[in-house]
């Protein structure tokens, strides 16, 4: 199986199971192959033949879009080192979920979560500690005695039910047998990636006006952004430069001088902010030749530099959709 007929399976999947799905990004380096919606959920999606392909600063910026776009971060692959990843099992790499594409079928097509994470040592399962807690006194049954019965101690069973601690696949089958009850925690694909600060605010450059030539023309025009009240989050290898939030919207933020690129970038930025629900922005640092491609709209910095604050811009680039739509 190559990468491509990976991609393409995913896809189906994910179409199948319902979700509007972005262009592919085919600008390199990428954080993420595409984005997915259906209704709620929001994915952002990596595809990896062999997910010990992800490295730490791609992870590191999956998280933090997930995180401002309300959604989460996936990887999808085939392998792991020397062999082929399991159905139904899922794999960490720097705190994010990856799984084959049976699973990914299995839990969007079929409702059925995996329930078996891999871990250094083997497979584990996550069991519902309260439930194994109140089968084993309604049924009368000692720690001592059901840490015998499974071969572990009683500080194990106690940890299983206290802390929620992952047992190996064996010991909750002999413990499902024993009670009659489904005890194993279904793993949720779907889990949110957390409040995480971005490791790079731009609200740290207005600290920096005393020194503003030591700061690149994009990140000018980033710090300009903030200063009208967004939090602003640049990014490395999404194709935008930023996405930038305050309480009422998000924006995917493009910064560039105007060339072909730019609209080659302003398509799959359109793509993805219709899929996100975000606005798409490009601001260009001198003369555009066009107002808009598709859903992004382009600003010229001197147009954006006569802006006060985040209203006044949703405003401007509503405007200039309506210009576009009226055109």
């Amino acid at each position: 199986m190559t990468k491509e007929v990976l991609i393409h399976q995913i896809i189906d999947v994910l179409s199948r199971a319902g979700f509007a799905l972005s262009d592919r990004c085919n600008i390199r380096p990428r954080s993420f192959d595409v984005a997915a919606r259906k209704g709620e959920i929001i994915l952002l999606c990596k595809v990896l033949f062999n997910i010990d392909g992800l490295n730490e600063e791609t992870a590191r910026e999956m998280k933090y879009l997930a995180e401002y776009l309300g959604g989460s971060a996936i990887v999808v692959g085939a392998k792991t080192r020397d062999q082929m990843l399991e159905d139904s099992v899922v794999y960490m790499r720097y705190d994010i979920l990856a799984l084959n594409v049976q699973t990914l079928h299995d839990y969007f097509i079929e409702n059925v979560p995996p329930l078996v994470s891999a871990a250094p040592g083997g497979l584990y399962v996550s069991i519902e500690g309260d439930l194994l807690k109140k089968t084993r006194i309604n049924q009368s049954m000692s720690l001592g005695t059901l840490a015998t019965m499974i071969g572990v101690s009683r500080r194990t069973i106690s940890k299983y039910e206290e802390e929620g601690m992952d047992a190996s696949i064996d010991v909750v089958i002999q413990l499902e047998d024993i009670f009659g009850v489904e005890l194993a925690k279904p793993i949720n694909i779907l889990k949110s990636c957390g409040s995480r600060k971005p490791r790079k605010k731009v609200e740290s450059m207005a600290k920096d006006q005393e020194k503003p030539s030591s700061l690149l023309p994009e990140d000018l025009i980033l710090n300009t952004i903030s200063m009208l009240g967004y939090d602003v989050l640049p990014t490395a290898q999404a194709p935008f430069k930023a996405i930038s939030r305050d309480k009422s919207s998000v924006i995917l933020t493009g910064v560039s001088e105007f060339n072909t690129t730019v609209i080659k970038r302003a398509h799959l930025m359109s793509s993805i902010s219709y899929v996100t629900e975000t606005q798409s922005v490009f601001i260009i640092n001198g003369h555009s030749k066009i107002k808009s491609v598709e859903n992004t709209v382009l600003i010229e910095k001197k147009e954006l530099d006569r802006i006060s604050d985040s209203q006044e811009l949703l405003d401007f680039i509503e405007e200039r959709k309506e210009t576009r739509e009226k055109s």
